[in-house]
């Protein structure tokens, strides 16, 4: 983006709140088909994309970091079969709808940008698509991959390790296995040497041992050419989802 399409989303007003671990990060905006101007913007913590089927069971189906817009394509009903909750205490960014909207016509920069993570969303759905048919210890494996490489970029990551403040119950979720067989797929990691979870800090004593046996490449998160990002510190470096 130009140096004048970067301003135009650094002048984007916004209101940024604490959300508690395990609450909406709507504040119920959308709860019963309600509707909101608002988009969300993820600043600090952990949140995710989660639906609850009609037995109780929660599948979380992304993760949401810091610097991901949630609810950016929520048109009436459209996209709102997916909820977006805390897992840990975040900070969130509630965005005008209307205002990014016009920014997005105003300025190509912006409208490409916002495509290109789109697509970038879409290509990581595809990913965790193709990883459910993975046996359980290489689908935690290549999620535990991709939460390095992610939090790396947005410099929330060290070389071999990051925070990750979530319960076993959270991972379980994630995988779509039950809440007792998840200790014994982290068991089965920890046995092998190839990760260590503890006090929610996860630490990989051979990250490129990690990668071969979770069969992770990369490519598909689409970072190739983009340096750390650093703290954010204004909605500008986003990343678009449900």
């Amino acid at each position: 983006m130009s140096d004048e399409e970067q301003a135009a989303l650094q002048s984007l007003t916004f209101n940024r709140r604490p959300v508690s671990a395990r609450c909406d990060i709507t504040n119920g905006a959308l709860i019963n088909g309600g509707v909101t101007d608002r988009v969300y913007l993820v600043m600090s913590g952990f949140a995710c994309r989660y639906k609850t089927l009609p037995n109780g069971n929660r599948r979380i189906v992304s993760f949401a970091l810091p610097g991901d817009l949630c609810y950016m394509h929520d048109a009436g009903p459209f996209g709102r079969d997916l909820r977006v909750g805390a897992l840990a205490a975040c900070s969130v960014a509630d965005l005008s709808r209307s205002r990014l909207t016009e920014l997005i016509g105003l300025h190509p920069g912006i409208s490409r940008a916002i495509w290109w993570v789109t697509l970038r969303e879409l290509s990581r759905a595809r990913e965790w698509i193709v990883n459910d048919t993975r046996p359980a210890d290489r689908r935690l494996a290549h999620l535990l991959c991709e939460l390095l490489i992610c939090l790396q970029v947005i410099g929330q990551a060290d070389d071999d390790g990051f925070e990750f403040p979530v319960t076993q119950a959270d991972v379980a979720d994630t995988l779509g296995i039950s809440h007792v067989h998840i200790n014994r797929v982290l068991q089965s990691l920890r046995t092998g040497g190839l990760i260590t979870w503890s006090h929610h800090q996860v630490t990989i004593p051979d990250v490129e041992e990690l990668k071969a046996f979770a069969e992770f490449d990369p490519a598909y998160l689409c970072f190739d050419g983009f340096e750390p990002l650093g703290a954010i510190a204004a909605p500008v470096a986003v990343r678009a989802g449900p």
